[in-house]
């Protein structure tokens, strides 16, 4: 079976001593977190390594090399208030957290409130919390006076995803119709079974909604109608941006080499081997089930036209080594099958993507049904200059220019042809994937970082403040 790359930060930094400095002058935040994942769990689980103290700290800096000021700052000394349906890894905490320290980095007044906790102590939630006390984010309880109080004191009220709407109704209860006009409502859901009117009641009230992506936007709109016979209130859409810490190690051509040789090593694959890697969470809506499956009619092509191409590797990153699922486990007997042990590799879910972006070739984005509500993972490969291969459905249809900076197929069994003839075209013309890799790179710079991001959320908030001070006045 393929090696897990498990405690590889560990190994190095013991054979290598002087990666360190330069790891930490390229990323501080890289850095780090490599050194926490393999302190904390050397199987490199996400739920078990302590989250990097820098991860989230905006650019700082004074003179001709400083960033420019946030076009958030007119959010200076507001109050705003931020519940999420729970606080872990997954997209859309993280992403809140994201907009408590950009609001936090300007001066506002950010509480925090997690609706739904685990009865037992949970260590990524206890974590998360402490980095957001020590970011001056207030950590309030979902329920209780003080809950309702900020929540009617807030000049912004964010809900994030769709089940957040629950809380509305069972801790403000008659406030309410209150604070419903200052409530913007952050929704990433692609998946038909949030659309109940116990969690969206509230929706049509609200002064906004705002989406990652037209498409999932135009979802919205004809589910709610359809299916609730409720109207969605104004949509504004937000495509998400990368972080100046993943763009200076994307950028960085050292680092990126420093990066890939580890992995690589790790993983035991040449320099010279191609590597396609699908990371996401392993479940069936990912599609790593249909990923193999071409990766393996791939190789069979490559063998009955007798292709001169290096040797090719596939890459799962988001396995779970101490929960493993009936799904992952099909997905491993699958590889044992067809006898590609030496050719699949899984690697452990981590927070920490760039150096399994710094050392693939090509990233693919195979996410089922309706696709991905945008899909980040996208825009930060495309920062590394990887192409991306792609199912025709969701977000990822605004981020990815079919046949400029990747290739698009269908979802479902009839992308397992295409998508393998995709792998064969990339693995066959070198040209085409660095030529594919630079134009997503310019593609990225020109629309999805941090700054562009900002700006977008900074007119969406804007307006949302000038509807609830008319509503008030």
């Amino acid at each position: 079976m393929a090696k897990h790359p498990a405690g590889w930060g560990v190994a190095l930094l013991h054979n290598k001593r002087w990666l360190l400095p330069l790891l930490v002058a390229l990323s501080v935040s890289t850095a780090l977190a490599f050194i926490l994942r393999a302190a904390f769990d050397s199987s490199c689980d996400r739920h078990h390594f302590e989250v990097p103290k820098t991860r989230f700290h905006p650019a700082t800096g004074t003179g001709a090399g400083a960033a420019a000021p946030s076009p958030l700052g007119f959010m200076k000394s507001k109050h705003v208030l931020l519940v999420s349906h729970e606080l872990s890894l997954s997209g859309g905490p993280l992403l809140l957290m994201e907009l408590a320290f950009l609001l936090r980095g300007v001066g506002a007044e950010v509480c925090w409130i997690t609706n739904q906790k685990p009865s037992e102590r949970d260590e990524v939630l206890h974590s998360l919390e402490h980095k957001m006390l020590g970011r001056g984010v207030q950590v309030l309880s979902a329920k209780g006076q003080e809950a309702v109080d900020r929540a009617l004191k807030a000049d912004l009220v964010v809900l994030n995803t769709a089940v957040a709407g629950k809380w509305l109704g069972a801790v403000l209860k008659e406030n309410v119709p209150r604070v419903l006009p200052k409530v913007l409502w952050w929704i990433h859901e692609m998946r038909g079974h949030y659309f109940k009117m116990e969690y969206l009641k509230h929706l049509p009230m609200v002064a906004g909604a705002m989406i990652d992506s037209h498409v999932t936007a135009e979802y919205w709109k004809n589910r709610t109608q359809e299916r609730l016979k409720i109207k969605m209130p104004q949509t504004y859409v937000v495509h998400l941006g990368n972080s100046k810490e993943l763009m200076d190690v994307a950028e960085d051509n050292v680092a990126k080499r420093v990066l890939r040789e580890h992995v690589r090593e790790s993983l035991g694959v040449t320099n010279e081997d191609i590597v396609f890697a699908l990371i996401n969470s392993v479940s069936r809506g990912k599609g790593q089930d249909l990923f193999l499956r071409a990766f393996y009619e791939s190789l069979q092509l490559i063998q009955e036209q007798k292709l001169q191409v290096p040797s090719l590797h596939a890459v799962i990153v988001g396995s779970d080594i101490t929960a493993q699922t009936k799904f992952e486990s099909e997905l491993r007997d699958f590889v044992a099958q067809k006898k590609i042990q030496n050719r699949v590799h899984f690697v452990n879910k981590t927070l920490t993507v760039a150096p399994y972006l710094a050392a693939i070739d090509v990233l693919v984005q195979n996410s089922q049904a309706r696709g991905e509500c945008f899909g980040r993972i996208t825009i930060e490969a495309m920062a590394f200059q990887l192409p991306v291969l792609g199912t025709s459905a969701g977000g990822t249809t605004e981020i990815v220019v079919n046949g400029s900076t990747g290739l698009l197929h269908p979802i479902g069994k009839e992308g397992v042809t295409p998508l393998a003839k995709n792998i064969v075209k990339l693995a066959t013309h070198v040209e085409r994937r660095l030529t594919m890799g630079k134009r997503g790179y310019e593609r990225v710079k020109s629309m999805f970082l941090e700054r562009h991001m900002a700006h977008r959320i900074d007119a969406v908030l804007k307006e949302v403040l000038r509807k609830a001070k008319n509503q008030h006045s």
